[in-house]
């Protein structure tokens, strides 16, 4: 499990490593341009269930901690799944789609 370090607190928002991986390049490349957007997940039952969401902001400290050793192989498609997310203002944390798999827009339609 990798680790999300959000803001000045420093509080920890813990992600699957490769999950992680596919946010980072998401959320730097937006606030790179100087994007503001949530980012909103559901909480598993063992977390009481229910959803959060953040507010990224480039003004907002962030820090990316992996716990693998290696980078995993990127998957272009899942990047442009969870970009369609966060353009619209609310990144979603979407499955990831398989090699071979239609792009499936993650708010309804296909692409």
């Amino acid at each position: 499990m990798g680790v999300l370090y959000y803001g000045a607190d420093g509080s920890e928002l813990e992600f699957d490593d490769r999950l992680l991986a596919h946010l980072k390049v998401v959320i730097v490349g937006k606030l790179r341009r100087r994007e503001s957007f949530t980012l909103s997940w559901e909480l598993e039952h063992a977390q009481g269930s229910g959803r959060e969401t953040i507010w990224l902001d480039p003004s907002i400290a962030l820090r990316f901690r992996f716990f693998g050793g290696r980078p995993p192989q990127l998957n272009r498609a899942w990047i442009d799944a969870l970009t369609r997310t966060a353009n619209k203002g609310d990144m979603r944390l979407v499955p990831e789609p398989m090699p071979g798999d239609p792009i499936a827009n993650p708010l309804g339609d296909f692409s």
